[in-house]
Formats: C-alpha cells, sequence, structure tokens
C-alpha cells in the first residue's frame, strides 16, 4: 500500500501514483513493513514502465506474473527501480505527519518524513524514559500502563533465564572439550603405541609434536628482555609451579612442560649458556640477545623454544627449549 494521497499539499501528478493500489508511491521492506521512505525501491516494469508500490507489486506478482496495467508478462527478476527524476518529484511532495490524529500539524517533504517521525513529539511510539525511578525506556502510549516493578521482575527474569542458558551452554561445552581431550589422548596413546613398534610411525609421531610446539609458538607475543642479570637461576618450587600453570593455561603442548621446567634450573642449562657471576660481562650479553624469546603471558619469564632459535650455536639452546624466569627485566 502506499501513501493516501489526501495527506498531500496540492495535486498529486498521476505518474506518481501506484496503479494497484491508487494511492501515492511506497516502498515496503521484504518483511512487508510500510517505511517512511519511498525513495529507494519503488519499482517500474521492464518494458511499459509502469511504476508500483514495492510491496503492492511483490504481492500481486506472487499470484499473477503480468503487468497489472497493460497485462504484459513480467516476473520479480524483471523489475527496475523507478528513474531519478521519479524518486526527485516524489521526494518534493508535502505530506501531513502520520502522526496528525494525535495532534501533530506539521507537513513536511516526504523524503524529510522518516526523520520526523523519529523526532515528533506526538509520536504515541516514541521512545521515553520512566519518571517514577525504574529508568527503562517504553513507548510513550505505554507510559500511563506502565508499572515499574512488574516491568524489572520481568527483566530479571529474563536476565535470569540468559544466565542459566550461558550455564547450560557452558557445562556442555566443557563436556564437548573433555570428550575431544579425551579423543587427542587416545590418538597421542595410540602413536606412542606405533612409536614403539613401527620406525616411520615414530617419525611421523615426532613431526605431529614439533608441528604442535610450532602452532603454540605462533601464538606467542615476542619478548624483549632488558636485565639479564635478573635471571633466577634456581628457581623454587613455588615459583616452577606458578610458571608450569602459565604454560598450561597458555596453550603449551602437554609432551615439552616437563621439559621445559626442568630447564629452567641451571643444572640443565646449555653450556653456552653463562653463570650468573659472568652475566653481565659485555661479550656475552651479546650473545643473548640473539635469542628469539616468547612471552609467558602474565608473567615475567620467557620461553626459549628450539624451533624459533635454528640460528644460535647448539651450546645455546636445549631441544625442545628451556624456560627463563626474571625477577625484573622483560618488556
Amino acid at each position: 500500500m502506499g501513501f493516501d494521497v489526501t495527506r498531500f499539499q496540492g495535486d498529486v501528478d498521476e505518474e506518481l501514483l501506484c496503479p494497484i493500489c491508487s494511492e501515492v508511491l511506497q516502498e515496503a521492506t521484504s518483511e512487508g513493513n510500510i517505511l517512511s521512505l519511498p525513495l529507494s525501491t519503488c519499482f517500474q516494469a521492464p518494458s511499459c514502465e509502469h511504476a508500483f508500490c514495492s510491496g503492492c507489486i511483490h504481492e500481486w506478482l506472487s499470484r499473477q506474473q503480468t503487468c497489472p496495467v497493460d497485462r504484459q508478462p513480467i516476473t520479480p527478476s524483471q523489475l527496475k527501480q523507478v528513474p531519478r527524476i521519479l524518486k526527485s518529484l516524489l521526494s518534493k511532495l508535502y505530506i501531513a505527519c502520520d502522526n496528525k490524529p494525535h495532534g501533530c500539524v506539521s507537513v513536511v517533504k516526504l523524503d524529510c518524513l522518516k526523520t520526523h517521525l523519529e523526532e515528533c513529539d506526538f509520536n504515541p511510539k516514541r521512545p521515553v524514559p520512566c519518571e517514577q525511578g525504574c529508568g527503562l525506556v517504553v513507548p510513550k502510549d505505554e507510559l500511563k500502563d506502565h508499572n515499574c516493578l512488574r516491568e524489572l521482575r520481568s527483566l530479571m527474569q529474563n536476565q535470569t533465564n540468559k544466565i542459566a542458558e550461558l550455564q547450560q551452554d557452558i557445562i556442555e561445552n566443557k563436556f564437548q572439550l573433555n570428550e575431544q581431550k579425551q579423543e587427542i589422548q587416545l590418538l597421542k596413546d595410540f602413536m606412542r603405541a606405533m612409536r614403539s613398534s613401527n620406525p616411520q610411525m615414530r617419525a611421523i609421531a615426532d613431526q605431529m609434536e614439533q608441528d604442535e610446539v610450532v602452532r603454540w609458538s605462533s601464538t606467542l607475543g615476542r619478548a624483549r628482555v632488558t636485565r639479564w642479570g635478573g635471571m633466577i637461576s634456581t628457581p623454587d618450587a613455588m615459583l616452577q609451579a606458578v610458571i608450569r600453570r602459565a604454560l598450561s593455561e597458555s596453550g603449551c603442548p602437554p609432551h615439552i612442560i616437563d621439559q621445559l621446567m626442568e630447564n629452567a634450573h641451571e643444572r640443565r642449562w646449555p653450556p653456552g649458556l653463562s653463570t650468573l657471576e659472568t652475566r653481565q660481562v659485555k661479550m656475552n650479553r651479546r650473545m643473548y640477545e640473539n635469542y628469539i624469546s616468547k612471552r609467558v603471558p602474565g608473567k615475567q619469564a620467557v620461553v626459549v623454544l628450539a624451533c624459533d632459535n635454528r640460528h644460535m650455536n647448539e651450546d645455546m639452546i636445549l631441544d625442545p627449549g628451556l624456560v627463563m624466569i626474571f625477577a625484573h627485566g622483560i618488556e
């Protein structure tokens, strides 16, 4: 349906009327709801060029695929948008506000109607804040029947229901995650068993584990060590437990966590990693700065992985890598 002709000031050219509803051309959404701005998707037939409201012509063609005026065959895909000059003529028409029955006396250009309706003080559906204390925004015509307590209870119930749904989703996701972990563990157990009995499978399993380490490394941020002298050479059990947990939470492959943490103690350092007493020597510090270090999330610690440090001398790196824990000096 189009705009009622009686809402317009002056005469309206017949070319601006829809032959189906006999009203001024107006567009509609795909859901069939009439919009306030009729200038973008009114349509015309491809050959005879008769123009129609968007909603009117689509409803017509759903029943019979002919032009309503001269019965020439057309399909929805053949429809074209009305020309720019027709849109321009429509935009210059003056129309009374939709809220005239509610007291509005404004007459605006058709292309300004949508903006006016959003701001019109006489719009019964204009959102207004409740002044009774609940702070909710409700349509103006529903304000007189608005009950703060009832609405807040309804809002709380909706939130409670959403929380319950989220909790159920979390439970289901955890269940699925556990199942996936079990499947991965079964696969690892299988690969481990095959590795011990089949040299070819051993190579495949080794490569899979190496790929897993590389993928994890790519998720970590690059770190810069500013004070190599701040490295803790003999971390205690509690500190090691904290770093171990951080590694696990970051997604570190379980099969290398023990090795990384064992290599955090100076007794397992590679031969080229100097002791604390000589670490500040300028020549040694230059060697350390060649390390590609990845940050252990949230901790003053880095991982130096073999896969990231192929450029280092063999006496400066361990496989699969080592953890360096610092008292300070990590950026």
